[in-house]
């Protein structure tokens, strides 16, 4: 008897759900996208809730298990999964788990707040007819520019995040990244620095990505 696809609930476009879809590309599992517009309110209706009880996405369903949060997803699917796609994606021994870890709290807490509002900002605001808040974005700005100088340093001595094979510590990464260098001029935050440019063209140019950009664009 085939097993059901895991399930993924909402809009591709999502940042959280983009790196969940992402997650799964690289593992090789197939999954069932569950498209829920936000627009109309799906996230907010009683069934929902009972996946994801803050009203947000993505939920996951996999059998009779039920998860909310797009890295706790991740982390999932890298562990039950872990022989299957790219099996480093998680680490294969404590101490590298350690070292993804520490940089998926990294992008958690130090890129994502800064990197996700300037994503709204600068992308979403404008498409939803919202004024842009300039002293908000060039206060992010400069959040984003101390946390990009970490990170030029730290890639010029190791290939990827977390050490020489890409995992998800540079997976996170993908969504708010190319909102920002496809769909604002703020590329040059990126291509600018010489190893954060190069990191940049060799993790968004993975065909699991280029599959998820695909999704996005349908």
């Amino acid at each position: 008897m085939a097993t059901a696809p895991v399930k993924v609930f909402g809009p591709p476009l999502s940042t959280a759900v983009s790196r969940v879809l992402v997650c799964l590309l690289e593992k090789d599992v197939p999954f069932q996208l569950v498209p829920i517009s936000m627009a109309k309110g799906e996230h907010k209706k009683p069934d929902y809730l009972k996946l994801q009880p803050f009203g947000q996405v993505p939920a996951f369903q996999d059998d009779d298990i039920t998860l909310f949060e797009s890295r706790a997803i991740c982390r999932y699917i890298a562990e039950k999964y872990a022989n299957k796609g790219t099996t480093g994606l998680y680490g294969t021994n404590p101490l590298v788990k350690a070292s993804i870890d520490q940089w998926l709290e990294a992008e958690s807490q130090s890129f994502n707040p800064p990197s996700s509002i300037l994503t709204f900002q600068l992308v979403f605001a404008p498409r939803m007819k919202l004024k842009q808040d300039e002293a908000l974005i060039k206060q992010n700005e400069a959040k984003l520019v101390k946390v990009l100088d970490v990170y030029e340093n730290r890639l010029g001595s190791s290939r990827y995040l977390a050490g020489d094979e890409f995992t998800m510590a540079d997976l996170s990464h993908l969504p708010n990244t190319q909102f920002l260098v496809e769909k604002t001029d703020r590329a040059e935050l990126f291509t600018s620095r010489k190893n954060v440019g190069r990191w940049w063209t060799e993790i968004s140019t993975r065909p699991s990505w280029k599959k998820v950009v695909e999704m996005q664009n349908v």
